[in-house]
């Protein structure tokens, strides 16, 4: 038995989950998601506490078995708190702001960066150089900061770019010139 797979899921209050047909779907205060149920793989919910079975022992469904669980509970941590992914900006004159719905990145390029926000998404600037993407699908919030992320990712001399605030950055000598 998978060992991710075979521990069950407490859901929080207010938080329940229905399957329905190739889908389990999950309601909480924050919203809905759903998840998908592969063939060979039964759910049981029973009061507060949903279990997975499979039903043989094929390789792929011993790794799908895993992987319906973790999705899962990404989905009942979602509905339930949400997820967060915070950025740091670092580099002279690199500023970030918000206007209206759209993220506005200065980050020495000739112009400004414009991105905007995902549906389902809300990204807030606390400061100039910190970003705070919050939502409920942790697919959604990884990708859209690694989107962000990827306008100017952290160079390894100076550190300039942007990054993930619990990322490190390894740095490098660089050149130290003639003697």
């Amino acid at each position: 038995m998978s060992r991710i797979g075979k521990s069950s899921v407490t859901l929080p209050e207010k938080v329940e989950a229905k399957p329905t047909g190739d889908k389990i779907l999950v309601k909480g205060p924050l919203g809905e998601l759903s998840t998908p149920l592969y063939k060979g793989i039964t759910v049981s919910v029973e009061g507060q506490s949903v279990s997975f079975k499979r039903s043989n022992e094929e390789k792929k469904l011993i790794a799908l078995h895993g992987l319906v669980r973790a999705l899962f509970n990404n989905c009942v941590k979602g509905v339930s708190v949400g997820w967060e992914k915070n950025l740091e900006i670092n580099g002279v004159g690199y500023r970030a702001q918000k206007k209206g719905n759209n993220l506005v990145l200065n980050l020495g390029f000739s112009h400004e960066v414009v991105f905007p926000e995902p549906k389902g998404i809300k990204i807030d600037v606390t400061d100039q150089l910190k970003i705070k993407i919050t939502g409920i699908d942790r697919q959604l919030v990884g990708q859209t900061a690694a989107n962000i992320r990827g306008y100017k990712a952290p160079e390894p001399y100076k550190g300039k770019g942007i990054k993930y605030s619990d990322e490190f950055i390894k740095r490098k000598a660089g050149k130290t010139g003639k003697k």
